[in-house]
């Protein structure tokens, strides 16, 4: 798993949209990695829900939040559509894991990412990062909080 300080690993996954993303093109701004086990449960529809509450937090920002599960672009996207989320989500289904692997977070019984997440500064170092096991919940608020500590523009403060 990344450590805080440490330079957040690359990848490439592609949207619910199917369109690409890779991390390193998103360096300039800060950007928001949550992996999360699966669309439509209830526990990873309360943590994005909060954030999707709370975006203009991430907005005045300029936070790139990026949701990550092994789950198909299309689940991704009937799941963003019903919950009316406004970040991005990404589909880690192939390789299976590859990329909750590469951050330390995959649960390997359960064939599924824990709940992880990082923030990374507009260089793309990890600047906030927790794992949880995925029977337990996440709390935004140390998201906000890490942003704010982070400074504007989600440079190194």
């Amino acid at each position: 798993m990344p450590l805080v300080g440490d330079l957040a690993p690359d990848f490439a996954l592609r949207d619910q949209d199917k369109e690409p993303v890779t991390l390193s093109d998103l360096r300039g701004g800060p950007v928001m990695l949550v992996f999360f086990p699966g669309a439509f449960s209830s526990t990873c529809t309360r943590e994005l829900c909060e954030i999707r509450d709370d975006f203009r937090i991430y907005e005045q920002r300029g936070v790139t939040v990026l949701g990550i599960s092994v789950d198909s672009t299309h689940a991704l996207r009937a799941w963003r559509q019903d919950q009316g989320y406004r970040n991005r989500f990404l589909s880690d289904r192939w390789p299976v894991g590859a990329v909750a692997k590469l951050f330390g977070v995959w649960d390997e019984d359960a064939g599924q990412a824990d709940r992880g997440t990082f923030i990374l500064d507009s260089e793309g170092v990890v600047r906030y990062a927790v794992h949880n096991p995925s029977s337990q919940a996440r709390d935004e608020g140390a998201y906000v909080a890490a942003l704010e500590a982070m400074g504007a523009g989600g440079h190194p403060a």
